[in-house]
């Protein structure tokens, strides 16, 4: 079984998840199909086969996050000695030589990507251009619409 690397805060994130699932929204869906199923017949029972549809939908994600975590390689960042040098986790800030914008990453596993918040993918095209290189270097990432030059001004461990 392949091991999937997760940063701290995404297990964090999934198990919160799970929990609320289990606890919360599991039992809830248990009691409209008791409720629906007092109606009585249940072969033109809309409120009834809704919670059985929600029921699927809800055990199918129980399932996902409870294999996602069970093949998750939780690494912790800030337990690492710090560096220069970008690895998964690591949070980058990056200088775009061409329009002098700085834009900040962190790169993390693909279940815990969210642009709009800062968090690539290590899969990324620029996540696997960073990998490996160092404060100062620059990088030549390949996008769609061309190369794009970026400089690392600094790597994070936070």
């Amino acid at each position: 079984m392949a091991r999937v690397p997760m940063t701290v805060g995404g297990e964090k994130a999934l198990r919160i998840e799970l929990d609320e699932l289990k606890t919360v929204i599991r039992p809830r869906i248990i009691a409209d199909i008791a409720v629906a199923r007092a109606h009585g017949d249940l072969k033109e029972n809309a409120e009834y086969h809704a919670a059985r549809d929600e029921q699927g939908f809800c055990e199918g994600r129980i399932q996902e996050i409870e294999g996602k975590l069970a093949e998750a390689q939780v690494i912790d960042i800030t337990a690492l000695p710090a560096s220069d040098k970008v690895i998964f986790g690591t949070t980058v800030d990056l200088l775009n030589v061409d329009t002098e914008q700085t834009v900040t990453y962190q790169l993390v596993g693909d279940d815990e990507a969210d642009v709009k918040n800062g968090k690539i993918s290590i899969n990324s095209p620029i996540a696997r251009a960073l990998i490996g290189k160092e404060s100062g270097d620059d990088v030549v990432v390949n996008a769609p619409g061309g190369d794009i030059v970026y400089e690392i001004d600094d790597v994070k461990y936070i």
